[in-house]
């Protein structure tokens, strides 16, 4: 781990924290939430270790890159603008994207924005959202799961106030751990910040140190950052409207658990296996559904994901 390279980067407007390690092609590895770059420790070291140059920014509003203040400034847009200056700091005209959980929705972004900038990609957790062309996200999701889903929960000023209530280190626990299957929901009246009376035992794949450096992070960021992304999902509906229905047409493995959450939502399973995903996504070369596995797939099966990752962008 001290062996991985930090530094900053000026790239639209923000200053990014970029964790890398190694040469040859760019892996430029997009993390979710709540997460940061060091989700993504065993892949960079991994893959570093084998003939690439692993990229790991903390993305808007994490870590030790900049947050800027309103969630209007966390569209597609600025995320993959963000990141295709990234890209074109490193002195590269591709790469390869793997990404997780919010990382995934925005790999997907950059693959229909900019896809002459992606030689390949590996999603893990998120298959592609297509954009529906009449409603809203936020309408959609309360047409489908209520008002309770987290979210529309999310849409919430005081969201912020319940995490900040609770201790950072058995918060990132509590949700690193969450294994509960389904749509996610929060009943109005009880507090994102509401913790288990016993503490949850760590899985043999998540350690105090783990624990701790996420926390430390987040005791001083907060998790707006992160929140803003679910808050400006309609402002990015809006500015998406000119890819409405266009395909993403680069090679793509897709990654999941099926004792992922996403992968469990009604509706999940059809799309990925019915034809719908296939559809949408035409050069899909490979889903592979890992049994027993969670959300957090690449800390918890980081051997198997190393594999899959190298396994596949070797080709290219």
């Amino acid at each position: 781990m001290e062996e991985i390279q930090h530094r900053m980067v000026q790239v639209n407007g923000i200053k990014m924290h970029v964790a890398e390690k190694g040469e040859g092609p760019v892996v430029l590895f997009l993390h979710g939430y709540p997460q940061l770059w060091y989700s993504w420790r065993h892949q960079i070291l991994e893959l570093s270790g084998r003939g690439y140059r692993a990229v790991a920014p903390d993305l808007r509003g994490y870590g030790d890159t900049d947050a800027p203040a309103s969630a209007t400034s966390y569209t597609f847009h600025h995320i993959v603008g963000d990141l295709i200056a990234l890209v074109d700091s490193l002195g590269v005209e591709q790469v390869f994207l793997v990404g997780h959980d919010w990382g995934a929705i925005i790999a997907w972004q950059f693959a229909l924005f900019r896809p002459d900038k992606v030689k390949a990609m590996v999603i893990l957790s998120v298959a592609f959202p297509p954009r529906h062309p009449t409603k809203k996200p936020l309408e959609r999701f309360r047409a489908y799961f209520g008002d309770d889903y987290y979210i529309c929960r999310f849409q919430e000023p005081e969201i912020e106030a319940e995490y900040a209530r609770a201790d950072t280190s058995a918060l990132m626990r509590k949700m690193l751990t969450h294994r509960k299957t389904g749509p996610l929901c929060v009943p109005k009246g009880v507090s994102f910040g509401t913790l288990p009376v016993t503490p949850v035992p760590l899985p043999s794949w998540l350690t105090e140190d783990d624990i701790q450096y996420y926390a430390s992070k987040f005791e001083k960021t907060g998790f707006k950052g992160g929140l803003n992304y679910y808050r400006a999902l309609d402002l990015s509906w809006e500015l998406t409207a000119p890819w409405n229905g266009v395909q993403v047409k680069v090679p793509v493995k897709f990654i999941v658990g099926d004792q992922d959450l996403t992968y469990t939502t009604p509706g999940a399973k059809e799309y990925i296996h019915g034809g719908g995903f296939k559809r949408d996504v035409p050069l899909l070369e490979d889903v592979v559904v890992m049994e027993g596995v969670a959300h957090f797939i690449n800390e918890e099966k980081p051997d198997e994901i190393n594999e899959h990752i190298y396994g596949f962008i070797n080709k290219f």
